[in-house]
């Protein structure tokens, strides 16, 4: 018998769209993923006045928030959800951009209470290709995914740079990027580069920041030097009119798959 799993991602719709998230919430037989943009969003679709919490018969589901949010924040928002509800929380965040989740082969970075995380494998495995596991601490993940977007970050910013140098001496720029996808200097920005190039300071590049300031924090906090992830912070908005070094952005991301 399938089970049907309820899935939020209200961006930027807004919240006017509340009634919604509860007939979600209730019409789900197991689990519901928030896949909102930040924490107050989350906030909204739990607590609010028509969030997850005000449904009826919710104990023995699971809230799986596979935003990208800080550490501490997602811890918070797991004691408060099992401290106030029948539910659990485990935290899935992705990775892969658009391509990965339009092709089904996204990484899920999981953390939380690992019988619950493992028995929900079927829907990472049909979300994703790759599905890994930090640990009991929700917040766990989130460390994970800050890691994954501060190197993807340092990245961007270094093929930028690469191809800077190469135009400035008039080298063809796909035949530099050929270079990098057979060379040491590999990546998956250098293999994705057609897409990466196009993300925008609105949206893309405006989330993926935002994780860069979560990393700082947490550097902040314990003491830790990150010069690479501060300085790619810097240079993903170096001006208005350049809103990534060296290239010219137009097509917008709909999503937040970084």
């Amino acid at each position: 018998m399938s089970k049907k799993i309820g899935f939020v991602g209200l961006g930027t719709m807004g919240f006017p769209m509340a009634d919604t998230v509860k007939e979600v919430a209730e019409l789900a037989d197991e689990a519901i993923i928030s896949m909102v943009r930040d924490y107050s969003q989350n906030l909204d679709v739990i607590f609010a006045d028509k969030g997850i919490l005000t449904t009826q018969n919710t104990d023995g589901k699971t809230i799986i928030v596979m935003s990208t949010l800080s550490p501490d924040a997602m811890n918070q928002l797991a004691a408060r959800v099992e401290s106030e509800s029948g539910l659990k929380l485990i935290s899935a965040a992705v990775s892969g951009g658009r391509t990965g989740a339009e092709a089904g082969t996204l990484s899920i970075i999981t953390s939380g209470h690992e019988e619950i995380v493992r028995s929900f494998a079927p829907y990472f495995d049909a979300m994703g290709s790759n599905t890994f596991y930090y640990g009991p601490a929700a917040g766990n993940s989130q460390v994970a995914k800050l890691v994954n977007n501060m190197i993807l970050a340092v990245n961007m910013n270094a093929v930028a740079e690469g191809l800077k140098l190469g135009n400035h001496y008039g080298l063809p720029e796909e035949e530099i990027i050929k270079l990098l996808q057979v060379s040491t200097g590999d990546s998956w920005v250098a293999r994705n580069w057609p897409e990466v190039s196009q993300w925008t300071a609105d949206i893309a590049l405006a989330v993926l920041q935002k994780d860069l300031i979560a990393t700082y924090e947490e550097s902040i906090k314990h003491n830790l030097e990150m010069p690479f992830n501060a300085l790619s912070s810097i240079q993903l908005f170096p001006s208005k009119s350049s809103v990534f070094p060296y290239l010219k952005v137009t097509i917008l991301c709909e999503n937040d798959y970084i």
